[in-house]
C-alpha cells in the first residue's frame, strides 16, 4: 500500500462520489417503487465524506433508534457498508410489503418489537438498497464487487454504527455517507455508509484514471 491520504482521496473522488450516490440512490427508488408497489420520490442525495465520530449527529442523534443493514463486501472492492433507517421509517416500509396483513401503528413503531417476519422484510428492502448501490458502484468502475449475506440490527444508532467501527479502526477516520430521502405519502430518511479499506481505495481510483 501506498502512502495516499484520505484527504488526497477526497479532493480527486468527490465527483465520483456524487454521481455513485445519483445512480444508486435512483436504482434503489425504481427497485423500491416495485417492491412496495407505490410510486417513490427522491430527492438529490447529500454525499459527504465525514469523521466517524460525526455520523451519530448527522443521522439524527446518537440515542435515535434505528434499525440498521450491515454487510461485507467482497471481490476487488473489500470493506463493509451499512444502511440505516428510522425504525418508525423502516414499520411504514414493513407496512407497505405486507400489504395490511400485519399493521404495526408507526406512531409507536419504537416500542414495537420486530418479529423474524417484520426483519426479513426489512432485509428484504436493505438488500436492494445496497444492491443498487454496489451495482452503481460495480458500473461506474468496472470492478467486480459481491456483498456478503446482510445483518439487521435494531438499536440506537450509536450501537449500530459501533459495529463498522471496530473494524473500520483498521482503515482510518473517515466514511463515505450518502443522505437520500425517499418518500411516497411518508418522508423516508436513509443513510448509506461505505467503508472500503484503503486498498480498495486505490483500485476504484485507477478504474476511473484518476490515479
Amino acid at each position: 500500500m501506498n502512502d495516499l491520504s484520505m484527504e488526497q482521496i477526497t479532493s480527486q473522488y468527490f465527483d465520483v462520489l456524487k454521481e455513485l450516490g445519483n445512480i444508486g440512490a435512483g436504482n434503489a427508488t425504481t427497485a423500491l417503487a416495485q417492491l412496495m408497489g407505490s410510486k417513490i420520490d427522491m430527492s438529490v442525495p447529500q454525499v459527504r465524506l465525514l469523521e466517524f465520530q460525526e455520523v451519530g449527529e448527522i443521522v439524527g442523534g446518537e440515542e435515535r433508534i434505528m434499525v440498521g443493514i450491515y454487510l461485507q463486501v467482497e471481490g476487488d472492492v473489500e470493506g463493509s457498508m451499512m444502511f440505516i433507517i428510522d425504525k418508525r421509517a423502516a414499520a411504514h416500509m414493513v407496512n407497505k410489503l405486507m400489504a395490511g396483513m400485519l399493521v404495526i401503528d408507526e406512531n409507536k413503531a419504537e416500542e414495537y418489537n420486530f418479529g423474524e417476519m417484520e426483519c426479513s422484510a426489512v432485509k428484504e428492502v436493505g438488500n436492494i438498497i445496497t444492491g443498487a448501490y454496489l451495482n452503481a458502484l460495480s458500473g461506474i468502475t468496472g470492478l467486480k464487487i459481491f456483498p456478503s449475506v446482510p445483518q439487521i440490527g435494531i438499536d440506537m444508532a450509536g450501537a449500530l454504527l459501533s459495529v463498522p467501527a471496530v473494524e473500520f479502526g483498521i482503515y482510518g477516520d473517515n466514511i463515505l455517507l450518502i443522505q437520500t430521502n425517499f418518500s411516497d405519502d411518508v418522508e423516508l430518511d436513509g443513510y448509506f455508509i461505505m467503508i472500503p479499506d484503503m486498498e480498495s481505495y486505490e483500485k476504484i481510483l485507477s478504474s476511473l484514471g484518476v490515479m
